[in-house]
């Protein structure tokens, strides 16, 4: 027998890198490449540089820096890429929106307005939000203890359009309050809101909807008492459509319910569900409410609504051929910054039907790289849900990825013809406070859960007990 006798000691967890300069060096990008689109475009239409170019570059600038400067502060573990890309889609959607400022024909249009100036404050308000998500969520798990407030106050932002005196009907869509001098789309904020509550709510009762239930034709059905939760959730995103005639919220608000709702459980047969739900209830409505029985319509033969429009019939609509000919023109790789025709789209050519505008000016190759970005984003919100320790920021943070995801493709669904037009907001890209100031918020709370996520362990405190161990070894 023989004996040695080995010393060890407690050794640390070595610290993932926190990429604060990798996102410096990215944001530099981001700032750059809309500074060339901006002055690409001045070129174009002026044959020389734009003169508020470096207010520009400096105003962008700014609020890259404000934000990367807070997250190296705040949150120096979180996701690298996220703020880079949201900066370069705010940015370039500042581009097209002054690029279409300049148009003759919109500036003949009897309300227009520039709208560049107020999208870049409603920009600086967004970031200032982003700042405070930072700054005030510690931790994103605190928003757990709001699960059933944030259901109450989902339902108000839902409600207020509807609220006499409050709410707008803006071109047959009851979705705007006006305050002020200001109009405020809720349903933007609404879907953070609501993704808090079905994260808090799917934590608890997702062992209860993945119970074992009756099998049918290959799938796993629900039992009927398990039904309860969607039947709700589908019942309000009706509610929503018929009242607010807004097809666009009711698809986002029911399609990220499903989404968690197959994460929570893993049970292919919610998606099946929610895709029927939501089929027969769009189909529904649709065949008996104008408004949206109109855009149905514009979808189905939009040749016929742009003659119809064009001969001055009230209640046609000539915007979704005129997007499929921006599309058409610009080709694969575009007519070139400044040298479109989207502006033909008149009123929501800087709002609903951008993406139009990008498909002209950049053709395939543009529109490719611009969802491109957008699916980054979502890829990344995915990322950040997979590395988080909790349940309840797994779900809360691909909720939020599923709702941006969605909305995504119903508005780029909706402009390109393959869907029904829904009147939302490209994220980051089209003129809306309400939106590129929710969507930084977004932005801000994927952070906080990739920070929490991507922050290695503080090290165990040394034990004196575990410097000098004998190992006794035959």
């Amino acid at each position: 027998m023989s004996s040695s006798t080995t010393h060890t000691s407690t050794i640390g967890a070595i610290g993932a890198p926190s990429r604060r300069n990798t996102e410096l060096a990215l944001l530099v990008f981001a700032v750059v490449i809309p500074l060339f689109a901006y002055m690409n475009v001045g070129l174009a239409l002026d044959g020389k540089v734009p003169s508020g170019m470096l207010g520009y570059g400096a105003g962008l600038g700014l609020l890259a820096a404000v934000g990367h400067l807070v997250v190296r502060k705040f949150a120096a573990y979180a996701d690298p890429l996220l703020l880079p890309l949201a900066t370069l889609l705010n940015g370039l959607g500042l581009v097209l929106i002054w690029r279409l400022d300049q148009s003759e024909r919109l500036q003949q249009l009897p309300n227009f307005s520039v709208a560049a100036p107020n999208q870049l404050m409603y920009s600086a308000i967004g970031i200032a939000l982003f700042v405070g998500v930072l700054l005030l969520l510690k931790d994103h798990r605190v928003l757990q203890r709001y699960t059933y407030i944030s259901m109450v106050g989902a339902l108000v932002l839902l409600l207020l359009p509807l609220v006499p005196g409050l709410g707008m009907n803006v071109f047959g869509a009851k979705i705007w309050i006006r305050i002020g001098g200001f109009s405020i789309q809720p349903g933007e904020f609404a879907k953070i809101v609501i993704a808090i509550f079905f994260a808090g709510y799917l934590m608890v009762k997702r062992d209860a909807l993945a119970l074992a239930s009756r099998r049918f034709m290959g799938l796993y059905l629900p039992r009927g008492r398990d039904l309860g939760p969607i039947i709700v959730v589908w019942a309000m995103s009706i509610l929503i459509l018929v009242f607010e005639t807004d097809l666009g919220t009711s698809l986002l608000f029911f399609g990220m319910f499903v989404v968690m709702l197959y994460v929570a459980t893993e049970r292919t047969s919610w998606i099946v569900f929610g895709l029927m739900m939501s089929s027969v209830g769009a189909v529904g409505v649709a065949s008996f409410e104008p408004h949206v029985k109109q855009r149905v319509d514009a979808w189905l033969d939009p040749m016929r609504e742009y003659t119809l429009s064009q001969q001055g019939m009230v209640g046609h609509s000539e915007q979704a051929m005129q997007a499929l000919w921006a599309f058409g023109s610009g080709g694969t790789l575009g007519t070139g910054l400044g040298q479109g025709n989207s502006d033909l789209i008149k009123f929501a050519a800087n709002s609903d039907f951008i993406l139009a505008t990008f498909g002209e000016e950049l053709g395939l190759a543009g529109i490719m790289a611009i969802l491109l970005i957008y699916g980054l984003i979502v890829e990344r919100g995915v990322r950040t849900a997979l590395a988080a320790r909790d349940p309840f920021g797994k779900l809360l943070a691909i909720g939020l990825s599923g709702a941006f995801a969605i909305q995504v493709f119903v508005v780029a669904g909706g402009v390109m013809g393959l869907i029904p037009l829904t009147g939302m907001t490209m994220p980051f890209l089209a003129y809306g406070g309400s939106s590129v100031i929710a969507n930084w918020a977004l932005i801000g709370i994927l952070l906080r859960i990739s920070d929490t996520a991507r922050r290695p362990a503080p090290s165990p405190a040394p034990n004196p007990d575990a410097e000098m161990t004998q190992v006794v070894r035959p």
